[in-house]
């Protein structure tokens, strides 16, 4: 196993994660996503969407690995930073938890979409 690949499972470890965590602590994502699980349906809403995307991802590439789903991960990493960015400046949210959101999505990309 090569030293490129050991580093992208640690990317699908911190997919599993980020999907695990949203999907156990939905109202403790606020801290850094700034959503807020306010009512039953938020609280739905944040363990469906945000944990099962991200379970889902990294469990496809922990059963699947092969590189067209790793560079399918790292795609989705780069449409998120993509439109983060995008959001930063349209919404005026350029704030630390979403330069710190930002900065780590493009590392993802970087590791996933290597070889």
């Amino acid at each position: 196993m090569t030293l490129i690949t050991i580093i992208q499972y640690l990317a699908v470890i911190i997919t599993l994660f980020t999907g695990l965590y949203s999907l156990i602590r939905p109202r403790a994502i606020k801290g850094f996503t700034g959503i807020e699980a306010t009512s039953p349906r938020a609280t739905t809403e944040i363990r469906a969407v945000m944990g099962g995307t991200f379970l889902a991802l990294g469990l496809a590439a922990l059963l699947m690995p092969t590189r067209e789903v790793f560079l399918t991960l790292g795609i989705v990493y780069a449409v998120i930073a993509s439109l983060r960015a995008i959001s930063m400046v349209v919404d005026k949210s350029v704030v630390q938890s979403n330069i710190i959101s930002l900065v780590t999505e493009l590392v993802l990309v970087v590791i996933l979409v290597l070889k």
